[in-house]
């Protein structure tokens, strides 16, 4: 691919041939559509390559600091060398674009192939045709947006944080000094919150400019125009605040804003000029001077920006990603207007002529665009790859199936004794004739000995090692978060217990094949997932009464899953997985155990941000299932509803309270009402009984397999908008 480079030694700008990048887990690959220069930050940028060596470090004596630091510590030699190497490559430029995705990386659920987004920051949005983006630094462009107008995203970012800093309220007066790129913006955002504005800036087109798009008046800083228009707007009291959108070296700005701004009124830094503060007038006025950062909250935090760690909004209701969404959403809706901005568009192959014009002056310009090969752009959003997931081969060792000894209870440890152990698990084992619990570990002493009060335990730790360790345990039920519990049934199946974990198995494929590793490691495949479903009394029977089939079915299931609590872990995304990668397994189970066999192929659609969930699972027969994974329901409406279709019949499970089928006869439930049962307590009896007499486990390792890798490939059918081949790992 192409990119815009400079070197910042010689000032040489060039369009160089560069690998693309690879799409890392947590952001996106992204094919630029647009992209926009700066004319304030990026051609500084350039003037100051193009400086001497004497020139580079009276503009930037910030870094200067930093050598003669270097200097001290590692010798004059080192510090030339690296400082002569670092000055002597290349350098990107931009940091604003529009453009469509290409690839999405583990972890990104928000967007999809296809999908037009704005992106942003100094390393991510460059000036080049290909670009991975992490996930904070980009935003779906809203419908009706144009991708040139989407491209001025970042730098609305920073004008929108500007304008927040500022805290403007409705009938104000403010004053913005410096009607570039970000002035402009300024100054619509200002208007649309309901604030008379007056513009300073020497330049007389710009003025006008600003005056088109919403400022009362504008004017040279140093003419009357600019001090009567703020005379008359606030009866001699001054502005209640001032945006400094200027650079350069004069001090002129922050003086003017001093004389401008009224007594406690706010001043706020956006741009880059001098700040030599007149202590006697701001001290006078007891001014306000806060400084803007860039796009807003997270900028600059590795966390936020490489690692995906979104602020709570809570806390932070701003932050970077939020205000170029915000900043979108109101280009959108008209509230602010950048046509007016574009002063050129050109093409991407013309980048390094395109620069020269601006540095020398030829191209008077607020705002340029570079414009990218069409072709390259709808290649990448019309024909995604069609992706294959693997399926892992279940290998096993020789190891022999252990089995209780005759007249001896089966003896049980639960690792974990939250609300579903308590509520849905133990109430079924505790008393359970031939079971004894004989520990419970948790990570907290209470929490294990709330558990042994209740149920009965022999004994309650937090020493997981120590029991697992203990010959005296058959059988380990894992029942911990879901971030846990690939490893805590891949540690239980090394110790040789027999594992029974509540779904999901694993959250990864790395996870997932972490646990097939343990099991081929120790010979032992005494596993079963708390898919309990297949084990409901109403739905055996509803199955039975269908009877076999000959040809491919249809199956549609309903999930009404609601919405979560606020502060509920399952939100939890970056550490303990999607909602649908932790309960999804259980609708995947059911349909797979209706239709006798394991899917073969996944699609999956999704309305924005995934609230509602379209899953279609292909079966090897031309059998289909789709779940609908839905938290926007009614939640009168009830949470589980199936139809099966196919010879002629239709089975029918409502909630399980009550079944039908309907065929050459007619059988349907009783209707008196009942409790749900969704098969846990025959579930546990069945793997107590596999632990008790060494038999299979109650469903086969290779079909829990089947169920997780289904379960897991539903993210990369939802980034990748095609279907998605299941295929067995030789």
């Amino acid at each position: 691919m192409k990119q815009v480079v400079q070197n910042y030694k010689s000032g040489e700008l060039a369009v160089l041939d560069v690998p693309v990048p690879g799409c890392k887990p947590g952001g996106v690959l992204v094919r630029t559509s647009y992209s926009l220069i700066s004319t304030g930050t990026e051609l500084m940028k350039v003037s100051e390559a193009g400086m001497s060596m004497v020139g580079k470090a009276r503009s930037r004596p910030d870094q200067v600091a930093k050598v003669m630091q270097s200097v001290a510590t590692n010798g004059l030699p080192a510090t030339y060398r690296k400082v002569m190497g670092k000055l002597d490559s290349y350098t990107p430029l931009g940091y604003s674009l529009c453009g469509v995705v290409e690839q999405v990386g583990a972890g990104v659920d928000d967007v999809k192939v296809g999908d037009l987004v704005a992106c942003a920051g100094n390393e991510h949005a460059l000036h080049a045709e290909v670009n991975w983006v992490p996930r904070n630094l980009y935003a779906r462009v809203p419908e009706g947006l144009a991708p040139r107008h989407a491209a001025f995203g970042t730098v609305g970012a920073i004008a929108l944080q500007g304008v927040r800093q500022g805290g403007p309220q409705l009938g104000e007066v403010a004053l913005v000094i410096g009607l570039g790129l970000i002035g402009q913006l300024v100054v619509q955002l200002l208007a649309a919150a309901g604030v008379r504005v007056v513009g300073a800036d020497p330049d007389p087109a710009r003025c006008a400019l600003a005056e088109g798009l919403g400022a009362v008046a504008c004017g040279d800083p140093g003419s009357a125009v600019v001090e009567n228009a703020v005379a008359e707007l606030t009866d001699g009291h001054g502005v209640d605040q001032v945006y400094l959108a200027a650079g350069g070296d004069s001090n002129q700005p922050v003086e003017l804003a001093a004389r401008l701004c009224r007594d406690r009124g706010r001043v706020v830094d956006i741009g880059k000029c001098r700040l030599d503060l007149p202590w006697n007038a701001y001290y006078e006025k007891e001014l306000d001077v806060r400084f803007s950062r860039s796009y807003g909250p997270g900028r600059y935090d590795p966390e936020y920006e490489l690692e995906g760690r979104d602020y709570p909004i809570g806390y932070v209701r701003w932050t970077e990603r939020r205000n170029l969404a915000c900043f979108l959403d109101l280009a959108a809706r008209g509230r602010v207007d950048v046509e007016p901005l574009v002063s050129h568009v050109a093409d991407f192959a013309d980048a390094v002529e395109t620069y020269r014009s601006l540095e020398e002056g030829e191209l008077k310009a607020v705002a340029v665009l570079f414009r990218y090969p069409r072709e390259a752009v709808e290649a990448g959003a019309v024909e995604p790859a069609a992706p294959v997931v693997a399926v892992p081969r279940v290998s096993r060792g020789s190891a022999a199936r252990p089995a209780v000894r005759a007249g001896s209870p089966v003896r049980l440890a639960f690792v974990g004794a939250g609300n579903y152990a308590t509520s849905m698990l133990l109430p079924h084992l505790a008393g359970r004739e031939g079971v004894e619990l004989s520990a419970v570990v948790t990570t907290t002493a209470l929490s294990a000995a709330n558990a042994r009060h209740k149920f009965g335990f022999a004994r309650a730790t937090t020493d997981l090692d120590a029991v697992l360790g203990d010959d005296a345990v058959d059988a380990v039920f894992v029942v911990t978060r879901h971030s846990s519990h690939a490893e805590l049934t891949r540690k239980a199946l090394l110790a040789g217990k027999s594992v029974f974990v509540e779904k999901p198995l694993a959250l990864s494929e790395d996870e997932l094949a972490g646990v097939l590793a343990a099991v081929e490691e120790s010979g032992n495949d005494r596993l079963q997932v708390g898919f309990n479903r297949r084990f409901s009394p109403l739905l055996r029977e509803a199955k039975e009464r269908f009877g076999a089939r000959t040809g491919p079915a249809s199956l549609r299931y309903l999930v009404n899953a609601g919405r979560l609590e606020h502060g509920s872990w399952y939100l939890r995304q970056t550490s303990e997985g999607s909602r649908f990668a932790g309960e999804g397994g259980h609708f995947v189970d059911t349909a797979s155990w209706l239709l006798d066999a394991d899917p073969v192929s996944v699609y999956a659609v999704a309305t924005p941000g995934n609230e509602d969930l379209q899953v279609v699972l292909g079966y090897p027969d031309g059998s289909t299932a789709t779940i609908g994974y839905v938290t926007t329901g009614a939640p009168g409406f009830p949470k589980e509803t199936l139809d099966l279709v196919g010879d002629g019949k239709v089975l029918r499970l409502d909630d399980f309270v009550r079944a039908s089928v309907h065929g050459k006869k007619r059988w349907v439930s009783s209707r008196l009402p009942k409790a749900r049962d969704k098969g846990q307590n025959a579930e546990l009896a069945a793997f107590v009984r596999a632990v008790r007499t060494g038999g299979p486990m109650p469903v086969p390792l290779e079909s829990l397999v089947a169920t997780t890798a289904a379960t897991l490939a539903v993210r990369t059918a939802l980034a990748g908008g095609v279907p998605v081949t299941l295929a067995g790992t030789p």
